[in-house]
């Protein structure tokens, strides 16, 4: 590796892959007749240049599609950001159907989400898409409150540019099929590092971390960004491989105009244009006049036109057109140029020797063991792609890391593979926050406010402290000290308080009559096993008091009566839902059981029993989802009054009050339908839909309040938005009146 040269333009991390996502094209049909100077006994050596620019970098197909009509012969590739993601596929050999097949799964959503697929979670991670936090994690040191450093980490980035390799693993980049380049920027030092070997996926993420947007990329002792701010249009490093000719591409975003500069954004992007722009001029200054410069006219496209990538990449073909007759020039003969393009494309065999050791570097809080327990890679087994980087995004997705990544080493004697783990600068303390609110805009309205604080990794075991505060219409503390009991973390002990207070409104039919404010405290201890990330159960044993008090209203229940609890638990819960809030595909299921005891300390002894269920499947944009939840008692006690089953409410026999249905019994089943009205980009998108509801209800707490079997239907709107889903919707029960909901968060 050499240090040099300077860089510019905004290359956004998701028109990154979306850039590749248009096909090269084929080397097809080239001019009949190849001009004289191309047949020189001695050829120039021609290097093509492509420049950063997020999603216009698109038009570096288009460019390539006519390089490839005209059989210009391509014998190195110099490239920054977008620039260095596109010819490191050409370098290495990709033919155009594989790219395709590549890019086809390839979405903007699947690189802003960093975190792996839901269902490959943990357990605890995902119990904490229920909760509707707002804004990121904010990690709690002693020092100061530390944020992330920046929106997204680029681990799903990473895994696509691993696909897009041809050559996996640390290589001279002198021996690709196509000689190659590639700029980042020192962050550090502030200058420009060109990249003359390395882990070729690597090298291209540590190209494109657009400061602020992607984490900086922790390679070879440095801290680098986006290419960008040092050299956008790698000229120089084109002319140090010993290019006679330069071809270069340059897509970068032009400044943005007075009228655009009305946010902090606006100002910041411009900052970032600044910086490039002045090395783009040098670039370009720096070329001579056999050298071919091609700057596509790519109108208002910007840097994030990642839904318009079809429309771009025509533009850098109109583009390449109109300096045909130069590339005319370099033309080689036909039989040639395809012994040259067979060469470059010729295949790599994929690396899957078995590695002799699993190495986690500069790892300081998180046990290897327990992290290498999170892989499904192992030493001695031949390695797989798919595993390793199905692997690193488990890793990512425990929630201890800022970054994860991979290498092999070949050490004497040994083959070792490295996993660079980068714990989370921010940690090992973490809070999170969020608020939730829900109305049916005839006076019954709820609003909570949530915090959440973690202290993990309190021994080696990955034990962890956790606090949970609810205030508004429910107040909650729930603190809960959970330690695994071996380093895979499959069994574990958790012993947790609990203090709360709930409103429960009671009904009289459509009537609000009473509001009862429960107020509880108890203590408890579970044992428990997990199923990797599928499933968990625990046994637990608890203990405490329930006082319920009248806040308004008719006296129904007891007020200010203490009742003692006391009894044992049992609670199996699995979950492979791929969201928690507008699932599309996947299933779950929870299953627990209550026995109070008077052995125990309780007053009263019953057995309460509970099901839930939901299984989604898609077809397209369309999504059909079946629910179920019962529950009752199991022998002849009954449930007393302060334990009995709350239901109603929006999605919950709409078009009853949220609550309404009090009672010892619970027979409830759910059909609904969504559409996907709007793709999302860092969000699942907009949907509407239609839900169908059954339910029914024995033994209801107050006399007179709807009983037997209900009917309801339920339409609705609903979006997964920065602040959480938001939900709107109207629900008709067919023995009541129709209700408007609003919900933001989940609903209740």
């Amino acid at each position: 590796m050499a240090t040099q040269q300077r860089q510019g333009a905004c290359s956004w991390l998701a028109s990154i892959v979306a850039a590749v996502a248009v096909p090269i094209g084929a080397w097809a049909q080239a001019p009949a007749e190849a001009p004289t100077a191309a047949t020189a006994t001695k050829r120039p050596k021609i290097c093509l240049v492509l420049s950063g620019g997020g999603a216009r970098g698109a038009a570096h197909v288009g460019v390539i599609k006519v390089l490839e009509e005209y059989r210009v012969p391509i014998h190195c590739v110099a490239g920054t950001s977008m620039g260095a993601l596109v010819g490191g596929a050409f370098a290495s050999g990709m033919t155009v159907p594989e790219m395709e097949k590549v890019t086809d799964d390839i979405t903007v959503e699947k690189l802003f989400k960093e975190r792996p697929p839901r269902q490959d979670l943990s357990m605890r991670r995902k119990a904490d898409d229920y909760r509707n936090y707002v804004g990121p994690e904010i990690g709690t040191g002693a020092d100061a409150a530390v944020l992330t450093k920046g929106l997204v980490t680029g681990v799903q980035l990473e895994t696509v540019l691993r696909k897009l390799s041809r050559v996996q693993g640390y290589v001279r980049f002198d021996d690709l099929p196509i000689q190659y380049r590639a700029v980042a920027t020192d962050l550090v030092t502030g200058k420009a590092v060109v990249f003359s070997e390395g882990d070729l996926a690597n090298v291209m993420r540590a190209s494109m971390s657009v400061p602020g947007a992607v984490a900086p990329a922790e390679y070879a002792g440095m801290t680098l960004v986006d290419g960008m701010l040092t050299s956008n249009l790698p000229v120089d490093a084109a002319r140090a491989m010993g290019a006679d000719i330069v071809i270069a591409v340059n897509v970068g975003t032009p400044l943005l105009k007075r009228e655009q500069l009305n946010s902090i954004l606006g100002v910041a992007n411009q900052m970032l244009s600044i910086l490039t722009e002045q090395n783009v001029q040098a670039s370009l200054a720096s070329l001579k006049s056999t050298d071919i410069l091609i700057s596509p006219d790519l109108g208002d496209y910007s840097t994030g036109d990642f839904d318009n990538l079809a429309k771009i990449t025509p533009l850098g073909e109109v583009a390449a057109r109109k300096v045909a007759d130069q590339l005319a020039q370099l033309s080689m003969p036909p039989a040639e140029y395809a012994a040259l393009r067979q060469r470059q494309r010729v295949g790599t065999v994929p690396d899957i020797k078995p590695v002799d050791e699993i190495r986690f570097s500069q790892l300081t809080r998180v046990n290897p063991a327990t992290a290498q327990a999170v892989m499904e890679t192992t030493v001695g087994a031949p390695l797989v792609q798919s595993q390793l980087d199905a692997d690193m995004r488990r890793l990512y997705g425990t929630g201890d890391f800022e970054h994860v990544n991979y290498r092999i080493l070949d050490e004497p004697g040994k083959r070792v593979l490295v996993v660079d783990a980068v714990e989370k600068a921010w940690g090992p303390n973490y809070l999170r926050a969020g608020i939730g609110l829900s109305s049916d805009f005839s006076g019954s309205a709820r609003f909570n406010v949530i915090a959440s604080h973690r202290m993990t990794w309190l021994n080696p075991l990955g034990a962890e402290l956790r606090s949970d505060v609810q205030l508004g219409f429910n107040n909650a503390l729930r603190i809960e000290f959970y330690q695994p009991l071996d380093v895979r973390g499959r069994y574990f002990i958790a012993p947790r308080l609990a203090i709360g207070e709930d409103q429960v409104d009671l009904y009289r039919g459509d009537e609000r009559i009473a509001i009862y404010d429960i107020a509880s405290r108890n203590a408890g201890l579970d044992v428990g096993v997990q199923f990797d990330q599928y499933g968990e159960l625990r046994l637990g044993v608890l203990g405490g008091t329930v006082i319920p008090k009248l806040s308004t209203g008719s006296l129904v229940l007891p007020s200010d009566e203490k009742f003692a609890q006391g009894g044992i638990s049992i609670r199996l819960r699995m979950d492979q839902l791929d969201s928690a809030n507008f699932p599309r595909a996947g299933w779950a299921t929870e299953l627990g059981v209550y026995s109070s005891m008077t052995d125990l300390g309780a007053d009263d002894p019953y057995t309460k029993w509970r099901l839930g269920a939901t299984g989604a499947y898609s077809f397209g944009e369309d999504t059909v989802q079946v629910s179920l939840a019962a529950g009752g008692k199991i022998g002849s006690n009954p449930l007393p009054a302060y334990d009995q089953f709350e239901w109603g409410g929006f999605l919950r026999q709409s078009g009853f009050a949220t609550g309404q249905l009090v009672g010892a019994r619970l027979q409830y089943g759910q059909l609904a339908y969504y559409h996907r009205l709007v793709r999302g980009g860092l969000f699942d998108g907009a949907f509407g839909g239609v839900s169908l509801e059954a339910g029914q209800y024995g033994q209801p707490l107050v006399q007179g309040n709807p009983s037997g079997f209900q009917k309801s239907l339920a339409l609705f709107i609903g979006s997964d938005s920065a602040v959480g889903p938001v939900y709107f919707g109207y629900g008709k029960a067919a023995s009541g009146p129709g209700t408007f909901y609003f919900h933001l968060g989940r609903p209740l």
